[in-house]
């Protein structure tokens, strides 16, 4: 009798998941994590920290702490394609943010299609967080690039100067991410509100000008003065990076509108001709 229920119990520890009491809780931990800064869009003053925890269940939770949020309205978050200067599609839809503490939290495994998603995966994709205004309003108030998209600390600013238009000047910003692309910010005071301005890097430099376009960035918003846009490759789909920006032998010029180009209203030179 005793041998037999020694083989029991060895049995039963051998095989622990079918003696344990079926009612116990499964303890999940958490066995990685990454930070994302989340920066506001325009001036509406949100930023904050996204937080990715890798789970020991092969889940992932995202955890926002927002600070700028109105108390009385919730924020949807999403995890959306592509950089925030691009935009694109949802991938995951989170718990929308609650205004008052500025935070909320969402465990998750699957994206909106259904497809399993790993935390490997969120830090290696082509993503963008994104946090809109209210659940009535889908107006972007905030972002974090994500994944190959992450800006690092490394950048250049480039002055662009005052030209046809007076009172018109500003800067570019081309800020390195992860993969070697680039976010370029163009900030300009003085332009007209309610404008739309084309602006290029032109071949050459300011002195030799006119040069052909090399590569288009989006149009500055005259209201803003401001413009985002990544930089991956030159107009012609050929490679054009961080790296690439520090020597170029290029220029740039804001435009007017897209109906006169030919009037400009800030100049630059960016790259080898700096």
């Amino acid at each position: 009798m005793k041998t037999l229920n020694y083989l029991a119990l060895v049995l039963c520890i051998t095989l622990f998941t079918n003696c344990k009491n079926d009612d116990e809780p499964v303890v999940v931990t958490q066995l990685d994590s990454k930070i994302y800064n989340i920066v506001p869009v325009g001036d509406s003053g949100i930023s904050g920290t996204a937080t990715f925890f890798k789970n020991s269940d092969l889940t992932i939770t995202v955890a926002f702490d927002l600070d700028g949020t109105d108390e009385a309205v919730s924020l949807p978050a999403h995890l959306h394609l592509n950089t925030a200067a691009e935009t694109g599609g949802v991938e995951v839809s989170f718990e929308s943010v609650n205004g008052e503490t500025g935070e909320n939290s969402t465990v998750f495994s699957f994206t909106d299609e259904g497809v399993f998603i790993t935390f490997e995966a969120i830090l290696n994709s082509d993503a963008h967080i994104a946090i809109h205004e209210s659940e009535d309003d889908n107006a972007i108030v905030a972002v974090s690039d994500v994944g190959e998209n992450e800006l690092t600390n490394n950048f250049v600013t480039y002055p662009l100067n005052e030209t046809d238009v007076i009172d018109i000047s500003g800067e570019i910003k081309f800020t390195e991410r992860i993969n070697g692309e680039a976010l370029a910010e163009i900030n300009l005071t003085g332009t007209p509100a309610g404008g739309t301005h084309p602006a290029h890097i032109h071949e050459g430099s300011v002195a030799t000008a006119p040069g052909a376009i090399l590569f288009s960035f989006k149009s500055v918003n005259g209201t803003s003065g401001y413009s985002d846009t990544n930089v991956s490759s030159f107009d012609n789909g050929s490679a054009f990076g961080y790296n690439d920006v520090l020597t170029i032998d290029g220029y740039i010029n804001v435009h007017l509108s897209i109906n006169n180009q030919v009037l400009l209203l800030a100049q630059g030179d960016i790259g080898a001709n700096f």
